[in-house]
């Protein structure tokens, strides 16, 4: 079974010049900010290193400014400029990559019921989060058809409430913030109906910059003058925690400076403050740290996939249960920064779930 993938690319045009293979350029950049090295950078690339320099030239050219610069002693680093392209580029993946997931998988169906090789499909539509992630990748490798949309937790439930889905991904606090944050899903949780598998555990709180200059430390350090924020979308079900986090410590959210700026996925918040565009954002700890970012742990939550009671004893659901009870499948969760998978693929009632 093979796999798609759909990625953005970019185009620069200049009148005049001709363009350059930016994918890359920016791989080298990326390459060299890791390494702190073109000589290293470029055998990372597996390119001569007349090559990276012919690379690197051509599109300073194109784009009218230099994108490294070079110190005595130290060699070439990323310009201010090749930093804000990098970081850019980061920005537009984080944004761009559940949407470009959900089309490939999309695709990738139609593709394979026109070559007749659906078995039968199993879909997944849920709340973006890394574990999820993990699980698609995991049935896809293990040749499950299987159709994963993005949405929000309540598109995902509704999905699910309509059959349009097999499994709805949602996630709720553990806590005091369990019962109000559980009424946001009332009309959407059947109790006699549905089952609730858990998926995993995962930190959310409070993501700043490396080393954290502004030295925030709480909910209520947002609200300080010249701290700058980058939101959720208001439908996601991490909005809806951050808003029950604010009204639980009397914070208004209207003296947060960027409060109605929204990004769709925690990776997309994450590259928001890891291009300097905001100081924090709130989020999973997992998106923190693939940007090289702080984290300050605020509550924990449980993630779950909702199904049909009925559906549990469904041949394209039996897949997904067995690889979420697997040991390698909890290990790899478990490496997630801020994940914990001990009861992955844990089958309850609501009332066992939330009591």
């Amino acid at each position: 079974m093979y796999k798609l993938r759909v990625e953005p690319q970019w185009v620069v045009e200049r009148p005049g010049l001709s363009g350059v293979a930016l994918p890359e350029v920016l791989s080298l950049c990326a390459a060299l900010h890791e390494r702190g090295s073109l000589a290293e950078a470029s055998k990372q690339m597996e390119v001569s290193y007349r090559h990276a320099w012919g690379l690197l030239r051509e599109a300073s050219r194109v784009f009218g400014a230099p994108l490294v610069e070079m110190s005595r002693g130290r060699g070439a680093k990323l310009s201010a400029f090749g930093e804000k392209l990098l970081w850019a580029d980061k920005r537009i993946a984080a944004r761009l990559s559940p949407l470009m997931d959900t089309l490939a998988s999309e695709l990738q169906v139609e593709l394979e019921r026109m070559l007749s090789k659906s078995q039968g499909l199993l879909r997944i539509h849920a709340s973006h989060g890394f574990a999820v992630e993990a699980l698609h990748q995991t049935l896809v490798d293990d040749d499950v058809s299987v159709e994963v949309r993005y949405v929000a937790s309540q598109d995902a439930l509704a999905s699910l409430q309509n059959g349009n889905c097999e499994l709805a991904g949602f996630h709720l606090p553990i806590g005091p913030l369990q019962a109000p944050a559980l009424q946001q899903y009332k009309k959407l949780l059947d109790a006699k109906a549905l089952r609730i598998i858990n998926l995993a555990t995962r930190q959310q709180g409070i993501i700043v910059a490396r080393g954290n200059p502004l030295k925030i430390r709480a909910l209520k350090d947002l609200v300080r003058p010249g701290v700058r924020f980058v939101n959720r979308q208001a439908t996601s079900g991490t909005r809806i925690l951050f808003d029950l986090l604010l009204k639980s410590e009397n914070i208004d959210p209207h003296r947060i400076q960027g409060y109605d700026t929204a990004e769709y996925t925690h990776a997309a918040v994450a590259a928001y403050v890891g291009s300097g565009m905001a100081d924090a954002a709130f989020g999973v700890e997992t998106g923190a740290r693939r940007f090289g970012l702080d984290f300050i742990p605020v509550i924990v939550e449980r993630y779950f996939l909702a199904c049909r009671q009925d559906a549990l004893r469904l041949p394209v659901l039996q897949p997904a249960l067995a690889i979420m009870q697997r040991p390698q499948f909890r290990t790899k969760v478990n490496g997630l920064p801020g994940y914990d998978a001990r009861d992955a693929g844990k089958v309850m009632t609501l009332r066992q779930a939330f009591g």
